[in-house]
């Protein structure tokens, strides 16, 4: 429900807050007051207007507020929340600002906004028709979601759309498979050869390293081990351990008669033997280590130079090489298996396919239902609206299936009988087309979300009794919905449950529209006005007093 509309410096409006309630409210004033501005400027909260030619004269910038409360459950809550735009339990705010060089500013809950998206919010919450409703019944594309509003079609809708993404992904797996097999058959000898060279040297991750290692230290080895078998020697039996034994020996020899003079040198002769002793003993043990088999350090060099040689062959790190042999042979396995895995998806699409058809189905067979009654419901409306002469009907013609079903929806009429039928945009006229709306809007009162609904003179060139059933028409839409008409017919006006007059004043050079809310004696004097015109007399006030009544 639109609960306030705050306008600031929006052509002749220079401040204005209006309050709307439920139920049908009603906004009046003579021709030329100003109640296009009042419009406009909800057009341009709504994000509907431009900003251009809308800021009042001496202003730099104006700007038009509209507070809308709505369900917690309302479809636009997703493009809310798809935008990281909060939800608020007060409503929604949609505000713009328009600057004098024709530039605007949308926001909603005074979050900066695209004007895109307050559009989208805007088209979701309030519908605005006139005499030329380009957004509902001259666009055939809107013909569809209506038939589904009277069917209450949801859960059909869901399922089909649901089924055909299903289907096209299916489908598109499909495809993705049929290529990736033709493109690994094209490459069968390539991808054959490389799977068995990698497979015949069965690389591992973390190998490449270790050659290296094994290899590095196998060719240090190389180099020091003649120095460390001279060392050996020159400490060994014939060299230096050797001598130090031989001298030793001869030492023992003279001691006894040396009368302990040798005594120290025996001494240390023995703990140089004894340190001779353990260092040729670890070299020896270092000789060992540094021992190697010269066909080991081969063997190694040419798995080393294999694995990189293939890694370069791909133009790939060798630790890549295992991930790359599992990838060459999954290829292969799926050149094997392509019949198998193509029989399984071909069976997956028509599975797929059949789903969507029956979902589809249902839904046509909901739609052609539904179609039947919406025309009888609507053609019940138009005697009373002075269009008893005409026909009103919904074509469904299939189509190519789609994610919205397999039919397209068009609304079609004929004015006068044996006259052929078309499209309303072709067919109708302003207030036959205004007419026409109002009883298909009838027709589809309580079967969607509430919203706001708002007509711009939809009773223009009616009058009498035509003006009182659309009057009485908007009322009932009233009971489901909150309405908002301009209107410029006394019937129409008696209906309102609230009702504005919109009028004009000047004050020197200065010219101000301003809104006021009737009640009471002033409603039915405004509503006199209307049926007499500038001078109210007692019998239209007793006319109104009786319009009202």
């Amino acid at each position: 429900m639109l609960e306030t509309l705050t306008i600031r410096d929006i052509v002749l409006i220079e401040r204005l807050e209006l309050d709307f309630s439920g139920g049908l409210n009603v906004l009046t004033g003579e021709t030329g007051a100003g109640k296009s501005i009042l419009l406009d400027s909800l057009g341009f909260a709504l994000g509907r207007r431009d900003a251009r030619g809308l800021v009042r004269a001496g202003a730099e910038e104006g700007a038009a507020n509209a507070t809308i409360a709505c369900t917690d459950h309302h479809p636009v809550r997703a493009l809310l929340e798809g935008a990281g735009i909060g939800w608020d339990d007060d409503g929604l705010t949609l505000r713009r600002v328009a600057s004098s060089n024709g530039r605007s500013r949308a926001f909603i809950n005074d979050q900066r906004v695209s004007a895109d998206l307050l559009r989208s919010v805007g088209e979701a919450l309030v519908e605005v028709h006139g005499q030329q409703d380009d957004r509902g019944l001259l666009n055939t594309r809107g013909h569809r979601a209506l038939l589904d509003q009277f069917a209450g079609s949801e859960a059909e809708v869901a399922a089909t759309r649901a089924t055909f993404r299903d289907w096209r992904a299916a489908e598109e797996a499909l495809v993705k498979a049929r290529a990736d097999a033709e493109a690994a058959a094209r490459d069968r000898e390539y991808l054959e050869h490389a799977a068995k060279e990698l497979a015949t040297l069965a690389p591992e991750v973390g190998e490449d390293a270790a050659l290296d290692a094994k290899r590095r230290l196998m060719q240090a080895a190389e180099r020091i081990r003649e120095e460390v078998v001279a060392a050996a020697t020159a400490l060994g039996p014939d060299g230096a351990e050797g001598a130090a034994s031989d001298a030793m020996r001869r030492l023992d020899d003279a001691a006894p008669n040396a009368e302990g003079r040798l005594d120290r040198a025996i001494d240390a002769l023995g703990r140089a033997l004894e340190a001779l002793g353990e260092a040729s003993s670890d070299v020896e043990a270092a000789l060992e280590g540094l021992s190697f088999d010269p066909l080991e350090l081969e063997q190694t060099e040419e798995r080393l130079f294999a694995l990189r040689g293939i890694a370069r062959k791909h133009n790939i790190l060798p630790d890549q090489l295992p991930e790359f042999a599992a990838e060459m042979q999954a290829k292969l396995t799926l050149i094997s298996d392509n019949e198998a895995n193509e029989a399984a998806l071909i069976a997956s699409v028509a599975k797929a396919e059949a789903a969507y058809h029956k979902a589809a189905k249902a839904l046509t067979a909901k739609r052609t239902t539904a179609a039947k009654a919406l025309d009888k419901a609507v053609a019940a409306e138009l005697p009373e609206l002075k269009m008893e002469r005409a026909q009103f009907r919904t074509v469904i013609a299939a189509t190519d299936p789609g994610i919205e079903g397999a039919e397209k929806i068009a609304f079609e009429i004929a004015t006068n009988p044996g006259a052929p039928f078309g499209p309303l945009a072709q067919i109708a006229s302003g207030g036959e087309l205004s007419r026409f709306l109002l009883a298909l809007k009838v027709a589809l009162a309580g079967r969607g979300p509430s919203g706001v609904m708002v007509f711009d003179e939809i009773d223009r060139g009616v009058g009498g009794a035509t003006a009182d059933a659309v009057g009485r028409r908007l009322s009932r839409l009233a009971e489901s919905d909150q309405v908002l008409v301009v209107t410029h017919s006394p019937q129409v006006a008696a209906k309102g449950d609230q009702h504005f007059r919109i009028q004009k004043s000047s004050t020197g050079e200065v010219t101000r529209t301003d809104v006021v809310a009737l009640t009471g004696d002033e409603k039915r004097d405004e509503i006199a006005r209307m049926l007499s015109g500038d001078t109210v007399t007692d019998a239209a006030r007793a006319a109104a007093g009786e319009l009202i009544s």
